[in-house]
């Protein structure tokens, strides 16, 4: 979108009062510094703090109208002390000397309640991080004026079109650092800008949605256009029976399909038999077009170089052509398998260990007009919500589609159709994956962000026809 405001050329313009910015990066350091300093003095024997500091403003909208805006601006410090190989996490927005001396004091006091873990690790040393650069001025700059002008844009064409408009438009800046008594230190920064909007037309609805560092990535316009033009094919939706069909499904889509599979990745979920890869690795699971890897570099990703322990994020190949080869390990489970950290732990303590959070599908180079164009008879799925775990072996996933299915025929979309439920394999549906569209940065509702393409996947199974 575009950012560009009329020049204040006039004596008589009126003066705006100076936007909100983040903390200067010496101000978390010194916290962190100031932590350790209570830690050591309360008798810790090591420390680990992390501090995040979030800038977010939202615009929101319904009834083709803004009825809301709001802006946050926060500190949090979390403190992780060990004493006598014990170890416990408290955190607290208060950032005075006394209330940073209390969280040191309630984690001591809580780590000294645990029983002793005889696998605990001291924490890393000092480590090198690769540098990304996902802090982005043109976004850091948006302002409620600019959202409110990019909203009224999307509800005008709402009205214009006799609909209803509804969503939401954020834009905001958030910095991580973390530092522990070993003298590991790091530090980030990022912007981050979101739009999301439901079109409403008589019973029908679409939707579309975006999210990106840099605001300029998406147009709020062309995705408000895109939910008006499906809501309007959607009005006269026919009921088809259930059945297993060829299945577009749009990156949307997709990705909260998949994103029940990050965990599985996991050399701890693997260690403790829950994952879905146990008995599999190195064997062909998918098809063999899907390749998977996690890869905290990619130009479209977001987040840290680094994970909850401080670990650098490595780029891992976890899936090549369709045969799982490599997990990610954090500090534990790597020591316990013998293997190099990646990169991928959560903060400490925690059960779940460590997880792929920055995974790329490869893609392909078929256009979603490719895939109706090939297609006989199949369905175009806008987005899948709902989603549960049926089966976590063999990755059995119930959900329902929503805010737009429509009817492919003879390589045209020729109605829409209600919704339906779908009992599905994850692990099958990957196996029969006929087409793939260019990965892109996707967002949903029911899993993180991640990079991914649109599929043309054959016999999906949808079993019952809903109310919705």
């Amino acid at each position: 979108m575009s950012t560009s405001r009329k020049s204040a050329g006039t004596s008589r313009a009126r003066s705006k009062p100076e936007k909100a910015a983040l903390s200067d990066a010496r101000r978390l350091h010194g916290i962190i510094s100031d932590v350790l300093r209570l830690a050591k003095s309360a008798g810790a024997e090591e420390a680990e703090v992390h501090v995040d500091e979030v800038l977010d403003d939202l615009t929101r909208f319904a009834n083709n109208a803004i009825h809301q805006n709001v802006s946050e601006n926060g500190i949090t410090v979390s403190i992780r002390t060990i004493a006598e190989g014990r170890t416990a996490r408290v955190t607290t927005n208060r950032i005075d000397d006394s209330s940073l001396r209390a969280a040191v004091d309630s984690s001591l006091s809580l780590a000294a309640s645990q029983p002793q873990d005889k696998r605990l690790l001291a924490p890393p040393g000092k480590q090198r991080y690769r540098s990304v650069q996902r802090f982005i001025k043109q976004t850091a700059a948006i302002t409620p004026e600019d959202r409110a002008r990019a909203v009224r844009r999307a509800c005008d064409l709402a009205l214009k079109r006799a609909q209803v408009a509804a969503g939401i438009f954020s834009t905001g800046e958030s910095q991580a650092a973390m530092g522990n008594s070993r003298g590991l230190r790091a530090a980030y920064r990022e912007t981050h800008a979101e739009f999301s909007i439901t079109m409403q037309e008589a019973p029908a609805a679409s939707w579309a949605k975006a999210n990106a560092a840099d605001v300029r990535d998406f147009d709020p316009q062309q995705l408000a256009a895109r939910a008006s033009h499906k809501a309007h094919l959607a009005v006269d939706a026919k009921e088809l029976p259930t059945g297993k069909y060829t299945v577009i499904l749009e990156p949307s889509a997709v990705l909260d399909l998949v994103g029940f599979l990050f965990y599985d990745f996991a050399a701890t979920a693997v260690a403790d038999q829950r994952s879905c890869l146990n008995g599999r690795m190195g064997k062909l699971v998918f098809g063999k077009n899907i390749s998977i890897a996690d890869d905290a570099y990619h130009p479209l990703q977001l987040g840290a170089p680094f994970d909850g322990e401080g670990m650098p994020r490595e780029r891992v190949s976890l899936v090549e052509r369709g045969v799982p080869r490599n997990l990610v390990y954090s500090r534990r489970a790597a020591k316990m398998a013998r293997k190099a950290p990646t990169g991928h732990g959560f903060m400490l303590p925690n059960e779940y260990g460590e997880a792929p959070m920055n995974l790329v599908f490869a893609g392909g180079d078929s256009s979603l007009e490719k895939m109706i164009a090939s297609t006989d008879r199949g369905l175009l799925v806008t987005r899948i919500w709902y989603i549960r775990e049926v089966d976590p072996y063999e990755k059995i996933m119930t959900g329902m589609t929503r805010d737009g299915l429509f009817l492919v025929e003879k390589g045209k979309v020729t109605s829409a159709v209600r919704n339906f439920r779908f009992n599905q394999s994850l692990l099958e549906a990957l196996r029969k994956v006929e087409m793939l569209g260019p990965a892109v940065r996707a967002t949903g509702e029911e899993a993180f962000e991640m990079i991914v393409p649109a599929m043309k996947i054959r016999d999906f199974n949808f079993t019952e026809v809903t109310k919705f």
